[in-house]
């Protein structure tokens, strides 16, 4: 038995006398981390019991299963990130919405940045009430990414709908990647890392020879 086993089989004497509701949000912390980091496949739930404090039956009293720890996990990020990303929808549909946008989910990531790889985890096995319950939240997510894209495409009057799919995806890809950047990279605050892809894309979406006019040979 390893020694975070044998600390979760201790009866939860960490965290004796706390009140339920704490201790269970202290299990979903431990939870969405060790699901977030190794995926439905690696988690363990003797590691979040250790982490937590508990034992590791008192997880199935809480959540009934494996299976309930997960997707109360997953729950839990799954409506932080589509609230998120709704709150930087309204304003002027440009290129500024794609910044107010990560904003939005720097923000509500930071020190979480595993609760993205939750709701995107993909050692979930298909058919499972894991994977069916983590696909409302990417499509919710999903969906509102295609809509931002079709209000900016359609202010700049570019209605060709193959143009749209093509930006659609180039979207879900910028985003998914500069997450995985910022796993690299845990010392940037959500501050830094909203600004700094405000500066990258900035200069990527500048006219060619900047400000000054077109480049001269």
């Amino acid at each position: 038995m390893s020694k975070e086993e044998r600390a979760g089989g201790r009866g939860g004497a960490g965290t004796k006398g706390m009140p339920r509701r704490e201790r269970e949000l202290l299990i979903l912390d431990a939870g969405a981390e060790e699901f977030g980091t190794k995926g439905y496949a690696g988690g363990s739930t003797a590691v979040v019991a250790a982490r937590a404090g508990i034992s590791k039956p008192m997880i199935y009293e809480y959540f009934g299963s494996r299976d309930g720890l997960y997707r109360a996990c997953m729950e839990r990020a799954g409506s932080r990130l589509v609230a998120a990303v709704a709150s930087a929808q309204d304003g002027s549909p440009d290129a500024g919405r794609a910044a107010r946008t990560m904003g939005a989910l720097f923000r509500a990531l930071e020190s979480r940045v595993h609760d993205w790889d939750l709701v995107h985890d993909t050692t979930l096995p298909e058919g499972s009430e894991p994977y069916a319950a983590a696909a409302v939240h990417r499509r919710e997510l999903n969906h509102m990414g295609a809509a931002g894209v079709s209000e900016v495409l359609g202010a700049a009057a570019i209605t060709e709908p193959l143009d749209a799919d093509l930006v659609t995806h180039l979207w879900y890809g910028t985003v998914g990647a500069a997450i995985r950047w910022w796993r690299h990279h845990p010392e940037q605050t959500a501050e830094e890392m909203t600004a700094r892809f405000g500066r990258v894309t900035a200069a990527l979406l500048a006219p060619a020879g900047g400000a000054g006019g077109p480049a001269k040979g």
